[in-house]
């Protein structure tokens, strides 16, 4: 399971109206989700969990009752990662003057990236890009 949707969510929901400007300010969720450290740790425990339950010999009601409590682990963690995106986005629209926070995946043209400013705010390092070998 992914909870990439959960923080695409939350940023095309942070439309900030927080000043006159009209200024569109960008953040690439992408970018987001493969560097921090939480939304990773959430993923992966999410599916490990998942395939746990899927290998266990556990009768199939039992099964399904694990898949429900999962489910609503599922949503608890989306909302929090939702929560904590959208904070910080209207947090950085706020103090740069921003009036509108979208994603960059769906962003035709134009903008102001501040999704660097957004991964500070989140404690997010980004992790260095390989090179290509010579």
């Amino acid at each position: 399971m992914k909870l990439a949707a959960a923080a695409l969510a939350a940023l095309m929901l942070a439309g900030c109206a927080h000043s006159s400007s009209s200024d569109v300010a960008l953040v690439s969720i992408s970018r987001i989700t493969a560097n921090w450290p939480k939304f990773i740790n959430y993923n992966n425990q999410l599916t490990a969990d998942a395939a746990a339950i899927e290998r266990s010999n556990a009768p199939a009601a039992e099964k399904n009752r694990e898949r429900d409590q999962l489910r609503r682990q599922y949503v608890q963690m989306q909302n929090e990662i939702t929560n904590d995106v959208r904070a910080a986005a209207e947090q950085v629209a706020k103090e740069r003057n921003f009036k509108l926070v979208v994603t960059s995946e769906f962003a035709a043209y134009g903008g102001t990236d501040i999704t660097s400013d957004v991964e500070k705010l989140l404690n997010i390092t980004e992790r260095a890009t390989p090179s290509p070998s010579p």
